[in-house]
C-alpha cells in the first residue's frame, strides 16, 4: 500500500508527510488553507505549520478533499479533534471499503464523548464498517521532520492491521510498537494534555520541579482511572502513548498545551491566549468533554476538574492549586 492520503496539513500532518514520503509512500497532502496548499506546491515548505523543512516532490498538496483521497490505498487524518467529524463528513462520498484508516488526533469529542476513532466509526459506518487505526506517542513534529530518534505506537483491535502498518512506517529513525488497545491508546493521548497545561501553569506560577514532578504521576493515576473505566488495559499508559507521551507534553519547550498553561499560570486569559495561535492546543477543547466523562462515569479527576474551572470558569491557578493540595488526605 504506497498511495496515501494525509488529511490535515499541520505541523504533524506535514511531518507525517514528510517521513512517508522518504519511506517510498506517495503522498496527497490535504491542506484546509487554500493559498498555503499552493504556497506549498511552489516553494516545498509549509512556511506556516512547519517551516524550514523542505517537502519532498513525492507529496501533493492540495485543498480537494476529492483530489486528496482519489486512488488512495491508506488515510492518515490529523486535524484538530473539533473538526474531526465535519471533516470525515465531507470526505464520505469519496471513501470506499477497501480504504485502511489510521487516526493521528488526540482529543476527544466534546458533544459526543467519542474518541476519534469511535468519531470516524460513526461517521463511515453509515456506509461499511472500516478498518482502523490509531497513531500515538511522545511526538514534536518538527524532532520526526530533523529525522532525530523517536518511537509511537499504533493500535488498532485488528492487530494484523496493526503489524502492517508498523512495517511500511517504521524507519531506522522512527519506530513503531503495536497494541491492540486502541481505548487506552486514544485516552492517554486525550488526557496527557491536559496534564500538560497543568504543568505549564504551576511553571508559569513559579513552581519547580517537584510540583511538576507530582502533577505527572497524578495526572497518570488520572489517566489510569478513566481508561479503566472505558475498558483499556492500565498497562497500555506504562508505554510510550502513556507515561512517555505525558513526560514529554509536559516538560518539553515545544509542547503548545504547556505553553498555553504558562501564559494561564502567568495571570494571562484563554481567549487573549488562543486568539494568537496557528495551531491548536488540545488540552484546551478536550478538558471539556474529559471532565463531562469523568462526571458521567463517576471517575474522580482532580486535575482535569480544576484545570476547567481555570480555562472555562475563569478560577484563579493558585487557589486551584491550593485546592489540589488541601483535599483530603488518602493513600496513593
Amino acid at each position: 500500500m504506497k498511495n496515501l492520503a494525509i488529511i490535515g496539513a499541520g505541523g504533524w500532518g506535514t511531518a507525517l508527510a514528510v517521513h512517508l514520503a522518504k519511506q517510498g509512500y506517495r503522498v496527497k497532502l490535504w491542506v484546509y488553507e487554500e493559498d498555503l496548499a499552493e504556497r506549498m506546491s511552489h516553494s516545498r515548505e509549509n512556511d506556516l505549520y512547519l517551516p524550514g523543512f523542505t517537502i519532498p516532490e513525492s507529496v501533493t498538496p492540495s485543498s480537494s478533499l476529492r483530489q486528496t483521497i482519489e486512488g488512495v490505498e491508506l488515510l492518515l487524518s490529523a486535524v484538530p479533534s473539533h473538526v474531526c467529524r465535519s471533516v470525515y463528513q465531507q470526505m464520505l462520498p469519496y471513501l470506499h471499503k477497501g480504504l485502511v484508516f489510521i487516526s493521528a488526533t488526540k482529543g476527544i469529542e466534546e458533544e459526543t464523548l467519542m474518541r476519534m476513532s469511535e468519531v470516524i466509526r460513526s461517521v463511515i459506518g453509515e456506509r461499511f464498517d472500516p478498518q482502523i487505526a490509531a497513531l500515538s506517542g511522545p511526538t514534536f513534529a518538527r524532532e520526526v521532520a530533523s529525522e532525530i530518534p523517536t518511537a509511537v505506537v499504533i493500535a488498532s483491535e485488528e492487530l494484523p492491521l496493526a503489524k502492517k502498518i508498523q512495517q511500511g512506517f517504521s524507519s531506522p529513525y522512527f519506530r513503531f510498537y503495536t497494541n491492540n488497545d486502541i481505548i487506552g491508546l486514544e485516552l492517554a493521548g486525550a488526557v496527557k494534555n491536559i496534564i500538560a497545561i497543568a504543568s505549564g501553569i504551576v511553571t508559569g506560577l513559579g513552581y519547580g520541579h517537584n510540583t511538576i514532578a507530582a502533577l505527572i504521576t497524578r495526572g497518570l493515576a488520572e489517566m489510569m482511572r478513566l481508561t479503566q473505566a472505558l475498558g483499556g488495559r492500565p498497562e497500555t499508559l506504562a508505554g510510550l502513548a502513556g507515561i512517555g507521551d505525558l513526560v514529554l507534553t509536559c516538560t518539553g519547550a515545544l509542547s503548545r498545551n504547556r505553553k498555553v498553561g504558562e501564559r494561564l499560570g502567568k495571570g494571562e486569559k484563554l481567549a487573549s491566549i488562543t486568539k494568537g495561535m496557528h495551531m491548536v492546543a488540545e488540552g484546551v477543547h478536550t478538558s471539556r468533554a474529559v471532565a463531562q466523562l469523568g462526571e458521567k462515569l463517576n471517575v474522580e479527576l482532580p486535575i482535569t476538574a480544576q484545570v476547567y474551572a481555570i480555562l472555562y470558569e475563569d478560577k484563579d491557578p493558585r487557589q486551584a492549586l491550593t485546592e489540589l493540595m488541601q483535599r483530603e488526605l488518602k493513600e496513593e
